[in-house]
């Protein structure tokens, strides 16, 4: 039998002018900036009006560790947004924007797939309303400041040896990790050694995606921390006096991006930062929006539940004020075989009992989402090859951690394959049983912070920090930032900071390699292991494939 592909789905869909969309959540075309037919931007005249409006339900997605077998947790995101129309609740998803890096290299798109898909897929996939090249323009605005400023005399004493501030670009370039710039001579100003991280761990990203209005976009824009002078005081991006400039440029980037379902629900698409080194959510402005205008928001954070509900918890919720009732783990019988050592190319075979080692790491997860206080139910993302007994394991596996289990077909099937989880969700979310705390508080020293998440979150026994980093992080408690949260950038393919490392590993240190302060966005990343914050493109990457066919089409895209 043959699929179609997901681009041949997205190009078939049956899409409504985008102020009908508008419209379902209250929203008056005049306050609809379109972008063509089929997306449109939210004006913040219209989100200050409904500021008085009480808040709908909030619910999360997340998922096990991803494999190359792949989890669907932007697809189960779309799929329980409209299973949840389908049975009349008035509900809204909310997902992160997809960056160029990943659709051409391995990962592919974010908008979803099969018949759970948030279109125009191939817009999206790509420059979209042109969000990350404003922020992308933003960051480099900072630096070619920053460097003028050196070289017309340097009024602000920046030592130049100290600058903390990298340059960014929206694609995985391994040959930019580490650069020299402006070489050539005086003209060209002082060569100094730097290099570039990809536009989505920029701390721009993070502070559009914090912010609540410009005027707070302006103000975390200025608080950034962009170098130090030789006695280690910090330079800020308002000593460039480059927040204003900055904030010019993101300003119709700040406001969320409206589209659709294949099946006509609303989506708000905003901001984009990874979970694996970066905060991992959509925007705090798109996510409010959605809760003044729906009974019921459905949002994602990246990867597994280690990296992204962990950030959603312990940074967006706390910063935002934000409180999930329900959380929604997804799983596949075919990650489940994989973490209990199935080789990728037999995983077509039926195997109980590999399915079964391979629990552990949902059990884990469960756990882990629990220790937040909130509910947690399993969506089991449906393939052709699962049989009834391999699900049947899953389920009984997840009664037996006190949680339930629910088959979902929505690839296939679209709202109709997630009615029942639709429905349980929506249960557990009306009945308020969620009683969510953040899994530390905020007067924690920073490395207690890093060692709650390290040994409750991953397991580890120990967390490895030499002196250099330690002394770093208390001399940032000094300065007043020592009530920030910690964003790890780990693999997201593992508990531990190994990417082969599957299953539920116990025993296991986190080394941290470098810890960067973000003072704007407001959190201090902590980079383990061997993460990197500018990706490279694999052996064949997906843009070989990607190309214009003989009908004028995009084809290749995923």
């Amino acid at each position: 039998m043959a699929f179609k592909t997901d681009i041949q789905i997205a190009r078939e869909a049956s899409k409504r002018p985008i102020q009908e969309i508008g419209a379902k959540l209250g929203i008056a075309s005049e306050h609809l900036l379109p972008y063509g037919h089929d997306k449109a931007k939210v004006s913040q005249d219209f989100i200050n009006s409904v500021q008085d409006r009480p808040d709908g339900k909030l619910i999360l997605v997340t998922a096990i560790n991803p494999t190359p077998a792949g989890e669907g947790k932007t697809t189960t995101t779309v799929g329980l947004g409209d299973g949840l129309n389908a049975i009349g609740k008035n509900a809204a998803i909310c997902i992160r924007e997809a960056s160029l890096g990943p659709n051409f290299g391995m990962k592919g798109g974010a908008a979803g797939g099969g018949y759970a898909q948030v279109v125009p897929m191939e817009e999206m996939n790509l420059h979209f309303t042109g969000d990350f090249h404003a922020i992308t323009s933003a960051h480099n605005l900072l630096s070619a400041m920053i460097d003028n400023h050196i070289y017309w005399g340097n009024e602000l004493e920046i030592d130049e040896r100290r600058v903390s501030w990298r340059r960014v670009l929206d694609m995985n370039d391994r040959a930019l990790r580490d650069t020299v710039t402006s070489l050539g001579g005086v003209s060209n100003g002082f060569p100094r050694q730097t290099g570039f991280d990809i536009t989505v761990a920029s701390e721009v990203m993070a502070i559009l995606c914090l912010s609540n209005d410009l005027e707070d976009l302006q103000r975390r824009l200025g608080d950034m921390i962009v170098a130090y002078r030789r006695d280690r005081s910090a330079i800020y991006a308002r000593d460039i006096k480059a927040d204003g400039a900055m904030t010019v440029l993101l300003r119709d980037a700040m406001q969320p991006n409206l589209v659709q379902t294949l099946e006509n629900n609303p989506a708000f698409v905003h901001g984009g930062p990874f979970a694996n080194i970066a905060h991992g959510c959509n925007s705090v402005i798109a996510t409010k929006t959605a809760l003044k205008l729906a009974d019921y928001v459905v949002t994602e954070a990246g990867f597994g539940a280690d990296l992204g509900a962990e950030k959603f918890m312990n940074i967006k919720c706390r910063k935002a004020g934000l409180a999930p009732s329900a959380v929604v783990v997804v799983a596949t019988v075919r990650a489940m075989k994989m973490n209990g050592g199935v080789a990728k190319a037999d995983l077509g075979a039926e195997n109980v009992d590999a399915v079964q080692k391979g629990c552990p790491n949902l059990g884990r997860h469960i756990e882990n989402v629990k220790s937040f206080g909130v509910p947690v139910v399993v969506a089991i993302n449906h393939f052709v090859t699962d049989t009834d007994a391999e699900v049947q394991a899953v389920k009984d596996y997840v009664a037996s951690m006190g949680s339930e289990a629910i088959l979902c077909q929505h690839w296939a099937k679209g709202s109709d394959g997630t009615k029942e989880l639709a429905t349980r969700v929506a249960e557990i979310a009306d009945a308020d049983m969620a009683n969510f705390a953040p899994l530390y508080s905020d007067d924690m020293s920073l490395f207690e912070k890093i060692e709650t998440v390290a040994k409750r979150i991953y397991r580890a026994d120990e967390v490895l920090a030499d002196a250099k980093i330690r002394n770093q992080l208390k001399e940032w408690e000094d300065a007043g930032y020592g009530n920030l949260p910690v964003c790890m950038a780990k693999t997201q393919y593992s508990f531990t900071t190994d990417p082969n490392r599957r299953g539920a590993p116990t025993g296991h240190s986190v080394p941290v390699r470098e810890v960067r302060l973000s003072a704007g966005a407001g959190f201090v990343v902590v980079i383990c292991g061997e993460i990197m914050t500018m990706p490279g493109l694999p052996r064949t990457p997906a843009a070989e494939n990607i190309r214009i066919n003989e009908e004028g089409l995009v084809e290749g895209l995923f």
